[in-house]
């Protein structure tokens, strides 16, 4: 098998969709576990066909429009991050020979399509007409852009050691051992800013539901609704898969296929990213950009002037 072969793309497009679909469920059994609860037990073994029902819900409820949204942007907004977070999954070099491209410059466009999701939220707030979802947006559009540069440049001692923005040689590059140990500062600010990105609990600001009803997807029902709600779970996923890739040698591993050391790694992160959420409280929002620029931002610089001195010397 050949990377960007169809038979990869469309194997690898129906995984992340299945996984993103399957996260429904395994991330409310799994709160429901920890917080010492049943979470779904009625529809199918298990509650396993609670993402079944909640499809048929989410397909057979009306596509409502508000008469006061500006419609062809209401329209556009979830598609975006649909669009952003599939494409961004393109580069991901999943195991030897199994992948949608090769570039060169992989994780700038990672960064880059990660940034693009942004506008994802953008769109949808001011699209809405409603004050609670552009407060959403504003707070989308400020938190993302900030922990994107913290992301950015956390990764850069990855770089360093590797010499290259290409992902597959970066996993490769670690055969000798994984970056997670030499990088760890960088590790941690990395998955500080993933979660940031993914706006995932306790970042979950832009749309906190006890200050903002829904945030920036307040006005959106049916299909659009589950665009932003897949598209979440596939920016999850996305995030995983890269903290796996940079930081943990990717499909690297003894005695088991490599798709399958990428699967459990990619997996762990998964229920981490779940966990945060039922085991942190949210922060305020100035809280969350003052820890950024304040914290996050001179330690991602310091770990870049280190790494670089290091690598100078050697």
């Amino acid at each position: 098998m050949t990377v960007g072969s169809p038979l990869n793309v469309a194997g690898i497009l129906l995984t992340l969709i299945t996984v993103a679909a399957l996260l429904i469920w395994v991330e409310r059994r799994l709160l429901a576990i920890w917080q010492d609860r049943l979470g779904p037990n009625r529809v199918g073994p298990l509650g396993l066909f609670q993402v079944v029902a909640d499809m048929i819900k989410i397909l057979s409820k009306e596509d409502w429009i508000p008469p006061f949204a500006d419609k062809p942007v209401f329209v556009i907004a979830p598609m975006v991050i649909m669009v952003t977070m599939l494409a961004a999954f393109a580069v991901v070099p999943v195991a030897p020979g199994i992948g949608v491209i090769d570039f060169s410059f992989g994780l700038l466009y990672f960064l880059a399509l990660s940034s693009l999701s942004v506008y994802s939220l953008v769109l949808a707030g001011y699209a809405s007409n409603s004050k609670y979802a552009l407060l959403g947006a504003l707070r989308a559009t400020a938190q993302t852009l900030s922990y994107e540069v913290f992301m950015g440049l956390s990764a850069m001692g990855v770089v360093m050691l590797a010499g290259t923005f290409d992902l597959r040689a970066i996993v490769e590059a670690q055969r000798d051992g994984w970056y997670v140990v030499p990088q760890f500062l960088g590790f941690v600010l990395f998955l500080i800013a993933s979660v940031a990105e993914s706006h995932r609990g306790p970042y979950d600001l832009p749309e906190a539901e006890n200050e903002l009803v829904a945030g920036f997807h307040l006005e959106y029902s049916g299909m659009k609704f589950g665009m932003f709600f897949v598209g979440e779970y596939v920016a999850i996923t996305l995030s995983s898969a890269v903290i796996v890739t940079l930081f943990f040698g990717g499909w690297l591993g003894p005695g088991l296929p490599p798709v399958l050391w990428f699967a459990l790694k990619t997996l762990a992160f998964i229920l981490f990213f779940i966990l945060l959420r039922g085991a942190l409280p949210r922060p305020r929002y100035d809280q969350l950009m003052a820890f950024g620029w304040k914290a996050m931002l001179p330690l991602s610089l310091l770990n870049l002037l280190v790494t670089g001195g290091i690598v100078l010397w050697q």
